[in-house]
């Protein structure tokens, strides 16, 4: 199983932002580095959703803002490393539309669900596979650490 390590500073604005914008879904693209054994957030970057039907249970990203995203990562050093949604009274597990929309592979996808404007659960799969055909998610677990603590693996720490 693979992690996602995140700085607690990520990882409550992430929920924070699923708050801010109930009952509507927020969206957003985590930023990190490959750690070998999944991704290691250090930021996340707000969008806008895009999406004008149904904006409570859908999301969409406007392809210009994503453009964008991705090259302000590269002048950090940082990539792409998946996204994040919400789901307002629903809950934190991806849906067939969700599933349907994921093209990243190799990336994670981050919900969080919203009950009655409050953030419960947040839940992290990996959109793994090497082609569209046989992309399919996979549970991955959520590594939170503090802002000045180091991501340290568990593998690597038994080695200290």
């Amino acid at each position: 199983m693979s992690t996602l390590r995140i700085s607690r500073p990520v990882y409550d604005a992430i929920r924070a932002h699923g708050q801010e914008t109930y009952p509507h879904e927020c969206c957003g693209a985590l930023l990190g580095r490959s750690s070998g054994n999944g991704w290691r957030i250090e930021a996340s970057a707000r969008t806008g959703n895009t999406r004008t039907d149904s904006a409570h249970n859908r999301y969409q990203i406007a392809p210009a803002e994503l453009v964008k995203i991705e090259r302000e990562a590269r002048q950090q050093g940082l990539e792409i490393a998946g996204f994040y949604h919400s789901h307002p009274d629903h809950p934190a597990q991806w849906s067939a539309t969700d599933f349907a929309e994921a093209h990243w592979l190799g990336c994670s996808y981050v919900i969080t669900a919203v009950e009655q404007g409050k953030a419960t659960v947040t839940n992290s799969f990996l959109l793994a596979g090497s082609t569209e055909e046989d992309k399919r998610f996979e549970l991955e677990s959520i590594d939170v650490a503090a802002a000045d603590e180091p991501f340290v693996a568990a593998a690597e720490s038994k080695k200290a």
